[in-house]
């Protein structure tokens, strides 16, 4: 028997979440500890669906999804989001592959059953991949809800069957870049997962990257009080329980890159990563998300890492396999006005985006047309 809850997050979770983390599909955004720094810090409004198995005693606890309540605009309808806060990337819930069948219709039975909660959901950086996708659609199917896929893409990813690429120009590269660096000075990775030194780190990133374009842009995360304030909370609740730590690309021992990593189960997420422009040439992030690869599997019981990014990104460069990602819109109680709106809301929105896409991918293949074609001025007037 499945018996859903929901609450607000709750740090006393942790050693069933630690049990089911061990057996179920991995999403470290789900971590009680995560989810209870965000509603904390009153960063994000979290609902928390607790799946429990209650045949035999102890209850055994089967599934979690967390779902953040947002409105986009005050006289918009709310709606619940996947991704339980800003920076996480992953909506896909985790539960036990022995009750998928049963775990995510009794989920959605009880959003569709709370007055109190939105019924329309969009579920970004959902993993089409795992078994809860397809329980998802066919629960869907089952109880008259409503669902629409917005967009469908390939996220980097690596395992041991499939991790860095061993071959090519990209490998070329970094091995060039490694030697020049390393003819600087001397160059190490250091990865310590002491909490108080993975805190220091953490500084150490934060600010690389307000020194980087990011923060030439605002968009760093020491721009912003309140997102400096989570994440300083975030990766402290979670280093204490050792699912996070930042590694560090050194230069005698000076930190020229950081990579901010988060581990849940047998994967580990590439979640952050921030580079002193200086060493630009060198590749710095690239060369040390190549190193972190090594070294995280050569650990025990890490399996998989999964990016964090999008397709395009440089971390495809390096990586050889990819994991299928999707943008689903759902209405757990049939079409309502809400979901329709939302619809035509998210439409646009991947529109704007995809004619801003061909737009920069227009300007940096046109860009060396027009310079070929300037007058010259290296002779004459």
């Amino acid at each position: 028997m499945i018996s859903v809850t929901i609450c607000s997050p709750d740090p006393g979770l942790a050693a069933p979440w630690e049990d089911l983390s061990r057996r179920a599909s991995s999403n470290v955004f789900m971590n009680p500890a995560a989810l209870h720094a965000a509603s904390d810090t009153r960063f994000a409004r979290v609902h928390m669906l607790l799946a429990w198995q209650t045949g035999a005693e102890p209850r055994k606890l089967a599934g979690v999804w967390a779902l953040q309540r947002r409105k986009v605009a005050p006289l918009w309808p709310a709606l619940l989001e996947g991704l339980p806060y800003n920076y996480a990337f992953l909506s896909s819930p985790v539960v036990d592959p022995a009750c998928v069948a049963e775990v995510i219709p009794a989920f959605l039975a009880a959003i569709a059953q709370n007055p109190d909660l939105p019924k329309v959901l969009s579920l970004k950086d959902l993993d089409a991949e795992s078994p809860s996708y397809a329980a998802i659609v066919a629960a869907l199917a089952a109880q008259g809800g409503a669902q629409l896929k917005l967009s469908q893409s390939e996220r980097p990813f690596a395992t041991r069957e499939q991790g860095t690429k061993r071959s090519g120009s990209t490998r070329k590269k970094l091995r060039q870049d490694w030697n020049r660096l390393s003819a600087l000075g001397t160059v190490d990775v250091v990865n310590d997962r002491a909490p108080g030194e993975i805190r220091e780190a953490f500084e150490t990133f934060l600010a690389l990257e307000l020194s980087s374009w990011k923060g030439a842009q605002g968009t760093a995360l020491l721009c912003d009080p309140a997102d400096a304030a989570f994440v300083r909370r975030l990766i402290g609740d979670l280093a204490q329980r050792q699912n996070a730590s930042v590694a560090l690309l050194r230069v005698d021992g000076r930190a020229i890159a950081a990579q901010v990593l988060m581990y849940c189960g047998s994967t580990a997420y590439t979640w952050k990563t921030a580079f002193d422009a200086e060493y630009a040439k060198f590749s710095p992030g690239a060369l040390l998300i190549d190193k972190v690869t090594e070294e995280l599997f050569a650990m025990p019981g890490i399996e998989a890492i999964d990016s964090c990014s999008a397709e395009g990104s440089f971390m495809a460069q390096l990586w050889a396999g990819r994991r299928t990602m999707v943008d689903l819109l759902v209405d757990v109680g049939g079409k309502s006005p809400g979901f329709a709106l939302e619809t035509a809301r998210q439409r646009g929105y991947h529109l704007l985006r995809d004619l801003r896409n061909r737009l920069r991918a227009w300007s940096w293949i046109a860009l060396p047309k027009k310079l070929s074609m300037a007058p010259s001025h290296s002779g004459g007037q």
